[in-house]
């Protein structure tokens, strides 16, 4: 008697599998960044890994399922505080905005943090981040309020350098992170400090280190 093929899920089905997959992806992304198994994602969901790969074929699907609606009303919150703010309080907050996202959450950290070369979604998102970055640090350099030599890599280090801060001492001291901000920030102050060491990164390198970190 020949083997029945199994019924496909109903569209009701195949939405509550999508939803429960995003749910879980969530969690585990949180606590373990963006490399958390997606077998494991899976499995904590009660589904079949091949249920995964139908609904998100590759790892940047589930990302942009699970974090990309918060990037893009982050990024509106950023626009507007630009708006409103003046050139140092505009980037303070930015950068104090942009570091605080990373608290408790490993997957956003690296989300906001990393490239994705390839993903136009993800490329539209980053991009925009980068012109928000720009704006804010070329309204504060023109006030006289940030020093010039400043880059927008050097925005990006504080960024992996208040990640890795606030993983490392989130269940012991919370807010160690914005300590070290404030001390970056007293660093990035036009106040004649000395020369800063050997060349900023230019774009592609920044661009090439964004990317590789998702090796």
């Amino acid at each position: 008697m020949p083997a029945v093929e199994p019924a496909p899920p109903s569209r009701r089905d195949a939405r509550r599998n999508r939803e429960l997959l995003i749910t879980h992806a969530r969690t585990a992304f949180v606590e373990q960044g963006l490399t958390a198994s997606l077998e494991g994602i899976a499995r904590s969901a009660n589904l079949a890994i091949g249920t995964l790969y139908r609904h998100f074929p590759h790892r940047t699907d589930l990302l942009v399922a699970v974090y990309g609606a918060t990037l893009r009303e982050f990024l509106g919150g950023i626009e507007s505080t630009l708006d409103s703010a003046g050139p140092w309080d505009g980037f303070r907050a930015f950068l104090d905005v942009l570091c605080s996202a990373q608290v408790g959450d490993r997957g956003f950290s690296d989300f906001v943090s990393r490239r994705f070369p390839g993903d136009e979604r993800t490329e539209a998102l980053h991009n925009r981040l980068c012109q928000l970055a720009e704006r804010a640090l070329a309204q504060a350099q023109k006030a006289g309020v940030v020093r010039l030599d400043v880059t927008n890599a050097d925005l990006v280090m504080l960024l992996w350098a208040g990640g890795k801060i606030a993983e490392v001492t989130g269940k012991v001291a919370p807010g160690a992170w914005r300590r070290n901000l404030h001390v970056a920030l007293d660093g990035f102050r036009a106040t004649g400090g000395d020369a800063l060491p050997g060349p900023p990164l230019d774009d592609a390198q920044l661009y090439q280190a964004m990317a590789r970190s998702n090796d």
